[in-house]
């Protein structure tokens, strides 16, 4: 605006011209954003003098209403103008400020993100399929929720053994999809052996499978959890003895446990395998010597084996004169505790990152 518009303003509504004439000795004044919005506020704000001249206008004489009108919002235009060009001028000066003042070393390192790993349970299991792959076993899997015939009847299992009760397994209700006319009840599975019954079902001898997963009984304390992990095995050819499995599970935990440890076999009883046998390994915290983690024996147990008992093979039609074979079963958690030295089951699952980074 002009001298001579101002001067025009002021003859014909001096208190216009007195507030512009302030507003912009305000505004020139105004040495931040804060100080900027109380100009703002007080000269075009709702209860500014401005703004009651403008809303006054419908009370003056008609011949001043075009008049004051006029020169009015010319005020308010150019306030609002300069309050803009302003400000522009007070963010330019503080970016000037900022750069000239603040230093940012790039040369320091970032900030490292955590990046995850497998947990200890995975790890486990892929450290056993690798042993046992190594000697020339297939992976097999199958399904988790199990036909009561696949996971109890087909492996020889009494009618009254006390795993198909309702206080030791999982029993459930099929969905509405399967065969109406299932003769068998549903489950979730108790260990991996079905998926070697339908193995055997689906493949002609030689079998060499191992079969990892997760299994379900109704167990629950420090050592004992109603879902946990195995990773079975299954061999079947001709000329398969107990000392074959001997060997192999030798093998398996000088892999596993370090070249240095001893095992023994001790006679035991499985629906499935006839003979059956416990497999110990030599105490991992006393080397043998004896202590309260092995009960002052030196040995600890570890898993459960055997000879294929020859009825199974009538559910497959394998010819049980021609072929033999054996099976084990390793409890992954209990792997990974003897291994690592973990007092309690319950540490895999509560998902706290100072224990998980351990390993």
């Amino acid at each position: 605006m002009d001298d001579g518009r101002l001067k025009e303003i002021a003859a014909a509504h001096p208190e216009l011209a007195r507030l512009f004439e302030e507003g912009l000795a305000a505004l020139t004044a105004a040495a931040d954003e804060a100080a900027l919005d109380e100009v703002r506020v007080s000269f075009l704000g709702r209860k500014s003098r401005l703004t009651e001249i403008l809303r006054s206008i419908p009370q003056l004489e008609p011949a001043r209403r075009p008049l004051v009108g006029r020169y009015g919002n010319q005020v308010r235009g150019e306030l609002e103008r300069r309050i803009g060009e302003r400000s522009e001028e007070l963010a330019a000066a503080a970016l000037t400020r900022s750069l000239a003042e603040e230093r940012i070393d790039i040369t320091l390192p970032g900030q490292p993100f955590p990046a995850g790993h497998q947990h200890l349970i995975s790890q486990t299991v892929r450290e056993l399929e690798d042993i046992f792959m190594g000697l020339g076993y297939q992976v097999a899997e199958g399904p988790e929720i199990e036909l009561d015939y696949y996971n109890f009847t087909a492996l020889n299992t009494p009618e009254d053994h006390p795993a198909r009760s309702l206080h030791d397994t999982f029993f459930v209700a099929p969905p509405a999809s399967w065969n109406a006319a299932l003769s068998y009840p549903v489950l979730l599975r108790t260990h991996t052996s079905p998926v070697q019954i339908r193995t055997m079902e689906r493949q002609r001898p030689p079998v060499y499978v191992i079969c990892p997963g997760k299994v379900y009984r109704r167990d629950s304390d420090a050592t004992h959890a109603p879902m946990f992990h195995q990773v079975e095995g299954l061999v079947v050819d001709e000329g398969i003895t107990l000392a074959d499995l001997k060997g192999t599970l030798h093998h398996f935990v000088r892999e596993f446990f370090g070249s240095d440890r001893a095992i023994r076999l001790r006679p035991h009883y499985f629906p499935f395998t006839e003979p059956s046998v416990e497999l110990d390994v030599q105490c991992l915290l006393c080397g043998g010597e004896g202590c309260r983690s092995c009960k002052y024996s030196g040995w600890l147990e570890i898993l459960g084996a055997g000879m294929v008992d020859p009825n199974v093979y009538g559910f497959v039609g394998y010819d049980p004169e021609v072929i033999s074979g054996f099976a084990f079963g390793i409890g992954v958690e209990r792997m990974a505790m003897l291994k690592h030295g973990i007092p309690d089951l319950r540490l895999f699952c509560d998902n706290d990152v100072r224990f998980l980074e351990q390993f």
